[in-house]
C-alpha cells in the first residue's frame, strides 16, 4: 500500500465522516480535525481540505430537496410572493456569516489548530441543547417515540409551521447563531436549529430551514477558500479533497433523510449527551499527551 493511496483512504473516510455528521447537531468540523490528528492525516495550514468536502454534503442537500429548490428559483424569479419572502430569508440569514466570515476567517482557521478549544464548545453546546429540550414546549411524550401527531407537543408555541411561515426576525436570529457556529466544535446545524426552534420556528422546519441556508453559505465558504489557497494545493493535496468530497456527498444522501426522520420522532438529547461524552474524550485525551 503506497503511501499515497494510504492518504486518499485517510480523506475518503474523513469524507464519510464529513457526511455523517454535517447535518447533526455535533460539530462536523470538530470530527474532521479531531480524526484527522488522530490518524495523521495532514490537510495543510490553509485547512481548505476541511471546508471545501463540506459542500460534499450540502450538494447532497441540494439534490435531495432539488424540487423544493427549483420551486424556490422559479418562484422568485416569476415574482412569487412566498418563494420571495422565502428567498429574503436565506439571504437575511446568510449576511451575517457572510459579512463576519470574510472579516474574520483568518483568525477563525488560527484556532482550529488548537483541539481544547473543542472541550469547551462540544460540552457546552450539549448543555445549552438538553436545557432548550427540557423546555414544555418542546418536549416529547417519550423521546424516540412519535408524538399524536407530527411534533405536536414540540409545535405547541411554534409560529412557524413551515419554511413559508419563518418571519425575517427569525431568519435573523438564525443568522446570527450561525455566525457562533464559526467557533470550531459549534456546529453549524446545532447553532441554527436550536436557536431557530428558540425564535419559535418548529423543530423539523427549523432544521429543514438549516439545510437550506447550508447552501449558500458553504458555496459561499467553498468558493472563498479555493480562491485564495486553490493554488497553494499540491495535486496529492487536491485529489484527497475530490475523494473527501465525493465520499461526503454520498453519506449525507443517506444521512439527510434519516435526520428528517428522527427529528420527527425524537428530540435532540442523544446528540447533546453524545456531545457532552466526546468533549470528555477530547479532555482526558489532551490531559494523557
Amino acid at each position: 500500500m503506497t503511501e499515497h493511496f494510504l492518504y486518499l483512504l485517510k480523506a475518503g473516510f474523513l469524507g464519510l465522516i464529513e457526511g455523517l455528521t454535517e447535518f447533526i447537531p455535533v460539530s462536523s468540523t470538530a470530527h474532521l480535525l479531531l480524526i484527522g490528528e488522530w490518524i495523521d492525516f495532514s490537510s495543510g495550514s490553509a485547512k481548505v481540505f476541511e471546508v471545501v468536502i463540506q459542500f460534499g454534503s450540502v450538494l447532497a442537500v441540494m439534490w435531495i430537496f432539488r424540487e423544493r429548490l427549483w420551486k424556490l428559483i422559479r418562484g422568485t424569479l416569476t415574482g412569487d410572493r412566498t418563494e420571495m419572502l422565502f428567498a429574503r430569508n436565506l439571504i437575511i440569514a446568510f449576511l451575517p456569516a457572510a459579512v463576519i466570515g470574510a472579516i474574520m476567517i483568518s483568525y477563525i482557521k488560527m484556532i482550529f489548530g488548537s483541539p481544547a478549544i473543542f472541550v469547551v464548545t462540544l460540552i457546552l453546546g450539549g448543555l445549552i441543547m438538553l436545557w432548550v429540550e427540557r423546555k414544555p414546549q418542546y418536549a416529547k411524550e417519550l423521546p424516540g417515540q412519535a408524538a399524536p401527531d407530527d411534533d405536536s407537543m414540540a409545535s405547541r408555541n411554534a409560529t412557524a409551521h413551515s419554511l413559508e411561515e419563518i418571519t425575517w426576525k427569525q431568519a435573523l436570529v438564525v443568522g446570527f447563531a450561525q455566525c457562533i457556529a464559526m467557533i470550531p466544535g459549534t456546529s453549524r446545524s446545532g447553532a441554527t436549529i436550536i436557536s431557530g426552534m428558540i425564535a419559535g420556528i418548529q423543530r423539523k422546519t427549523a432544521t429543514e430551514f438549516s439545510f437550506f441556508l447550508a447552501m449558500p453559505t458553504m458555496l459561499a465558504a467553498t468558493v472563498y477558500d479555493l480562491y485564495r489557497h486553490g493554488s497553494e494545493l499540491s495535486s496529492t493535496q487536491a485529489g484527497a479533497i475530490v475523494v473527501g468530497f465525493a465520499m461526503a456527498f454520498l453519506s449525507a444522501l443517506v444521512v439527510v433523510r434519516a435526520v428528517l426522520r428522527f427529528v420527527s420522532r425524537h428530540t435532540y438529547r442523544p446528540f447533546a449527551w453524545y456531545r457532552i461524552a466526546l468533549g470528555l474524550v477530547v479532555m482526558t485525551w489532551l490531559l494523557a499527551r
